[in-house]
């Protein structure tokens, strides 16, 4: 149970975030990024003093590199510049056709996949099978996470027809295909970093790196040309900075504004302000490699320090709902959970049974401290928020945490072993299938296991789901692979925050926030 004492002091710890944020982020990041939306608008003020019709979109994530079969930032989807063979059926929570007609396989191993043939690259070239092989076989070679992945032995192309055949059954190729790093290019051109040439709506014009892209209609688009000329989509990893840019024009959508900063968008005439529920989780992911993070308990211990309650409505203000595992709670295949206790006095216990005392001040074991390296990073807000609220708690109970502010958190976590945990955020169920997730973050091969987990019993209940075909028997895999995560703690899920976006409704016309976040700039935007 809380006391008054420590509910005042999280309190004050809010408080004080808060007035640090306004005091340093607002006036100096947030001045900053104002200079270059002014220089970065410069040139969408004299389109549409054209009469062009041109949207300025900002997004949360700044990237440096384009190429789609690498970049975890997915830019090249979201922009509209590239697509998938297949696409998220939002509505239905499945897969659907997109540069793909058809697939169709009867044994789960051998795939063969008709594509559309009214498709051209944004350069005028054909996209046939032959392409998209290609396209294909290079996303293979530039990412071993896409090798794991898509388990592909074979492609071989005929027309506008695909022969796939995977390295052992794998019922769920096609919903793999989804993935943003599956993209399709036109691998004949040279610049993938800066200049990828897809199939979409809208062919690159320009990159500037960690800025913006700027893009033009692609008048052959096989879907039916934009009937926007051109867009800008720029990046700015400051909440703030991107509430402010739309409040004074100089943006026309800003994706994920500062929550904050949500009613006083409100109470603006003419600025609408969407919050949708998505299939993304925050969470505390743990490095397994670290000797103290071994003991299941001292991982109930981390569990059970934040009060999640306490992020929606004090962090998020509301903007999300409190996570009891990886997936949202109105899927199919997410499982009920007890009622779970969270505070200090339950970490303390947790930790006692792992060996730990608290003397003068510290937890320590064999006269060693307990110390956490949390990492974290800026392009979520609230992400070093919660952050900083575990470090007091932790500190509460004698446990020292050092944060430490990162940029990238993939390469980070790829390339280094020297931390603990991190306040981490990823689409935990984007196809409307669990396989994608607990594939890529708990199996040893997994492309988004960072944190080393490696446990026979849960590798074995995924390779069993990686061989089922019947979704009943799917969803009672997944559940209990979601069960043995949580009973284990093998990582630790805080919240599922809404996708929240603000625009110009009086200039924006046919925005859709998407649950899966994956399709922003589409064919179908427009303004009034």
């Amino acid at each position: 149970m809380k006391t008054e004492n420590s509910r005042y002091n999280r309190q004050g710890i809010f408080t004080q975030l808060k007035k640090y944020i306004n005091r340093h982020s607002i006036k100096l990041v947030a001045l900053l990024a104002f200079l270059m939306l002014l220089s970065a608008c410069a040139q969408s003020s004299s389109n549409e003093g054209a009469g062009e019709k041109h949207i300025h979109f900002l997004f949360n994530v700044s990237t440096n590199s384009l190429d789609p079969h690498v970049d975890m930032t997915y830019i090249p989807v979201r922009a509209g510049i590239t697509e998938t063979l297949v696409r998220v059926d939002e509505e239905n929570v499945t897969i659907a056709p997109w540069l793909a007609e058809s697939w169709d396989s009867t044994d789960g191993q051998h795939w063969t996949i008709k594509l559309r043939e009214d498709v051209t690259f944004q350069n005028g070239k054909e996209m046939d099978a032959e392409a998209v092989k290609a396209s294909l076989e290079r996303a293979l070679d530039e990412s071993v996470a896409i090798e794991n992945a898509l388990k592909i032995d074979e492609i071989e192309a005929e027309g506008y027809t695909l022969h796939i055949t995977t390295k052992e059954p794998f019922p769920e190729f096609i919903s793999e295909l989804v993935n943003p790093n599956v993209s399709i290019i036109d691998v004949t051109e040279e610049d993938f970093t800066n200049h990828p040439v897809g199939t979409g709506p809208f062919a690159l014009e320009s990159f500037t790196p960690g800025s913006k892209l700027e893009l033009v209609r692609y008048d052959e688009y096989w879907d039916g040309a934009s009937k926007l000329d051109s867009v800008t989509f720029s990046f700015n990893e400051d909440a703030s900075a991107r509430s402010l840019a739309l409040e004074s024009g100089q943006a026309d959508i800003v994706y994920r504004p500062e929550v904050e900063s949500i009613e006083t968008l409100q109470a603006n005439e003419g600025i609408m302000v969407e919050a949708t529920e998505t299939f993304r989780t925050h969470n505390l992911t743990m490095n397994l490699d670290r000797d103290s993070l071994k003991d299941v308990n001292v991982r109930r211990a981390v569990d059970v320090l934040l009060d999640r309650q306490e992020i929606v409505d004090t962090i998020m203000l509301g903007y999300a709902e409190v996570a009891d595992g990886p997936f949202i709670p109105t899927l199919p295949f997410a499982p009920s959970y007890e009622k779970k206790e969270t505070g200090t006095d339950i970490a303390i216990q947790y930790l006692e049974e792992a060996g730990y005392t608290l003397e003068n001040g510290q937890m320590q074991k064999d006269g060693e401290p307990l110390h956490f390296t949390v990492l974290t990073y800026g392009s979520r807000a609230e992400l070093p928020l919660i952050a900083q609220v575990f470090q007091s708690n932790a500190k509460q109970i004698g446990i020292e945490v050092e944060i430490r502010q990162i940029e990238v958190p993939e390469e980070y976590m790829a390339s280094n072993r020297d931390w603990d945990l991190i306040t981490y955020s990823n689409v935990t169920s984007p196809r409307g299938d669990a396989g994608y997730y607990l594939n890529a973050t708990y199996h040893p091969t997994g492309a988004l296991n960072f944190g080393s987990v490696n446990d026979p019993e849960l590798t074995g209940i995924i390779d069993e789901l990686n061989r089922t075909v019947d979704q009943d028997v799917r969803a009672k895999l997944t559940e209990q692979a979601a069960a043995y995560i949580d009973e284990q703690k093998i990582h630790s899920f805080l919240i599922h925050p809404s996708a929240v976006v603000a625009y110009d409704e009086n200039k924006v016309k046919n925005w859709v926030t998407t649950r899966s976040e994956y399709y922003m700039i589409t064919n179908q935007l427009d303004v009034n």
